[in-house]
């Protein structure tokens, strides 16, 4: 089924499918041309639509490039390998990188929210020289929200654990009423509900989300964060490898990030620039809960030029 987006949504933005990295990647691009540009990616059950309030108050100073992750939206969907390794952080990383290589965008800002905050992190590990700052929005480093797994993360966060299972339980399970567990994962999280999504753009996480490809493709996501992400990430730890450019960490009050971590003090840890941020009155899915706010935050942090 085709997009039905509202043309108004991302007016003056082109749309392509690019081929990089073994995988199509779809992304939508335009905005300031001479700007800075800025990388924004997505996280689970979501695509590049969830940015869509955001842009139109951040497209007149910056170039911006928003994919839809390996996985998600209208890029690939394949099957996973047997070590999840096609739909590793590093991976999806990469991808991204491509993508910016395509449009000759060598230096970017970049910002991730959920999935994609845990994309943009190995990003900026993997590829400093091309991230000269770095946002994440609601999220702590994915081996620390491992490693301080109890209870109480366990059951705020039990979808982590779940979607982690052999193939093909947790795509049986989720497959047998997609709809109803996608809004379930929409309004959860210290969102209240659905009511800070516009109808037009959940019928979009809908067409994308409830499919078998797509269930098994997040499935596959969260396999490899919990397989060999970790590897990855404990391998960069190891090597003394830390995020070398400013970060800024914003997260919401209502949500799991705020009540069980400290967010600031773990990407401190991870980080050798200057590492700012703060709480923001909103549950997960803090860009479409507050665009304006976060639209604001970025310019007051990325600024309207490089450095």
């Amino acid at each position: 089924m085709a997009s039905t987006l509202p043309d108004t949504w991302f007016e003056g933005f082109e749309a392509r499918d690019f081929e990089v990295n073994g995988t199509s990647i779809f992304a939508r691009f335009g905005g300031n041309a001479q700007g800075p540009t800025l990388l924004l990616l997505h996280g689970f059950p979501q695509s590049h639509v969830m940015w869509h309030r955001v842009v139109q108050v951040l497209q007149a100073s910056y170039f911006l490039v928003l994919p839809d992750l390996r996985g998600y939206g209208d890029s690939s969907k394949v099957p996973g390998l047997p070590d999840h390794s096609n739909y590793s952080k590093r991976n999806m990383a990469q991808d991204a990188v491509a993508v910016m290589d395509a449009l000759g965008r060598d230096n970017f800002f970049l910002c991730g929210h959920d999935r994609g905050g845990r994309v943009a992190h190995r990003l900026a590990l993997d590829h400093s020289a091309r991230v000269d700052k770095l946002c994440v929005i609601d999220i702590a480093p994915t081996l620390d929200m491992y490693n301080a797994t109890n209870m109480a993360f366990a059951s705020a966060y039990y979808h982590w654990f779940h979607l982690i299972q052999p193939s093909p339980l947790p795509e049986t399970m989720i497959g047998g009423n997609a709809l109803a567990y996608l809004h379930a994962k929409l309004g959860g999280w210290g969102s209240s509900g659905l009511g800070y999504i516009e109808p037009e753009a959940l019928i979009e996480y809908e067409r994308c989300f409830c499919t078998p490809e797509a269930i098994h493709a997040a499935c596959e996501d969260y396999r490899a964060s919990a397989g060999i992400d970790l590897v990855h990430d404990r391998e960069s730890r190891a090597r003394g490898d830390k995020i070398s450019c400013d970060t800024q960490v914003l997260w919401g009050q209502r949500g799991v990030v705020h009540k069980l971590f400290e967010p600031l003090a773990l990407w401190q840890a991870q980080c050798a620039g200057i590492v700012s941020g703060h709480a923001m009155p909103a549950g997960h899915f803090i860009p479409e809960e507050l665009p304006l706010q976060t639209a604001d935050a970025l310019i007051q942090f990325f600024g309207s030029s490089l450095p």
